[in-house]
């Protein structure tokens, strides 16, 4: 099992730049495929970005593609995403989300991911 918890979060106007971080403990990361998920109010949680654990292959939702970058390190257990030219409509609750352990498909829906972070806000002002 892993155990994820979300950082970086915060307000910042529109075109600005975020960096949300997510610690992993428990299982070494780099058995899983890691993602990105968001939910703004009122709305479902919808998929940001995934990284495949065999060979970083990177996963972008087409609204945050060429503005947001997926990382990941390994050694520290640690899974970033970088967020530059923000949007008002990036205002959301992002998590941070893992599969089942091995898995090697990348999923773009919720109900695929067995591990969540309890979340970081996120709030972007035009």
């Amino acid at each position: 099992q892993v155990q994820l918890l979300e950082s970086g979060g915060g307000s910042v106007q529109a075109g600005g730049s975020l960096r949300l971080s997510c610690a992993a403990s428990g299982d070494p990361l780099s058995i899983y495929n890691m993602a990105w998920f968001r939910q703004a109010p009122g709305k479902e949680r919808e998929f940001v970005s995934a990284i495949r654990r065999t060979d970083d292959s990177t996963y972008y939702a087409d609204s945050v593609k060429g503005r947001f970058t997926i990382s990941r390190d390994n050694g520290k257990k640690m899974v970033y995403l970088q967020m530059n030219s923000l949007k008002p409509e990036d205002t959301a609750v992002y998590y941070c989300a893992a599969p089942r352990a091995w898995y090697s498909g990348i999923n773009y829906e919720s109900s695929d991911y067995n591990y969540w972070g309890q979340g970081t806000q996120v709030t972007v002002s035009s």
